[in-house]
């Protein structure tokens, strides 16, 4: 299970192992509330979330909600390059896991699973950075075990250190704005997944309403 922006029970290798004028349209003044709705909803839900039971819906603070999600640029397992500005205007799961990880290879098999639904609508997608690990090993986990979206190789652990990332599995909800929303400590599924697109979908269209 997955807890919300609270205490991870994952393994910790760290320490076990456009501009316009004012009056128009898209000018300065359209933009402030825009974001303002955005903050207001960020908020809403995290307090909705809040007040659920169970040990594995705790909500704290995290910095990087509401804010700008920090840069993700580097070479991954394929070979290739990837940048999450990239993917703008869709919504991203920024997945932090290792090969030694239990919790991570467990939802290995949902994260694909969200990942081959969502391909299909193109609405939302995954990228995984990999933490404190060797890249044939991911690779392996990948061939044996199936999976077709990017998988960031960060060998000097800069990306999981700007993502305040000490343990693992650790995952961010990032909106199509590229806004992170969310924050998931511990391993996901596909349905919680879905079950918060829907829930932030919901509350933007009600506050367009």
């Amino acid at each position: 299970m997955t807890t919300v922006d609270g205490p991870s029970e994952g393994a910790d290798r760290t320490t076990d192992a456009a501009s316009a004028d004012d009056g128009g349209a898209g000018g300065p003044r359209t933009a402030l509330v825009a974001a303002s709705v955005v903050a207001v909803l960020v908020a809403l839900l995290v307090a909705v979330l809040a007040t659920r039971s169970g040990s594995t819906e705790r909500v704290t603070k995290s910095p990087l909600i509401g804010r700008l999600a920090p840069p993700i640029e580097g070479t991954t397992l394929d070979g290739d390059s990837f940048d999450l500005a990239a993917v703008r205007g869709r919504w991203v799961v920024v997945n932090f896991f290792a090969t030694w990880c239990i919790p991570c290879l467990d939802e290995h098999p949902e994260l694909r699973a969200f990942d081959e639904s969502h391909a299909v609508t193109g609405d939302a997608a995954v990228v995984s950075v990999l933490f404190d690990d060797e890249p044939d090993d991911a690779r392996q986990v990948f061939e044996e075990r199936g999976g077709d979206w990017p998988v960031v190789i960060d060998p000097d652990g800069a990306v999981s250190v700007s993502y305040g990332v000490a343990r693992v599995p650790e995952s961010f909800l990032v909106a199509p704005d590229g806004t992170v929303v969310q924050r998931l400590v511990g391993g996901v599924t596909a349905r919680q997944l879905d079950d918060l697109l829907a829930q932030y979908e919901a509350a933007a269209r009600e506050a367009r309403s």
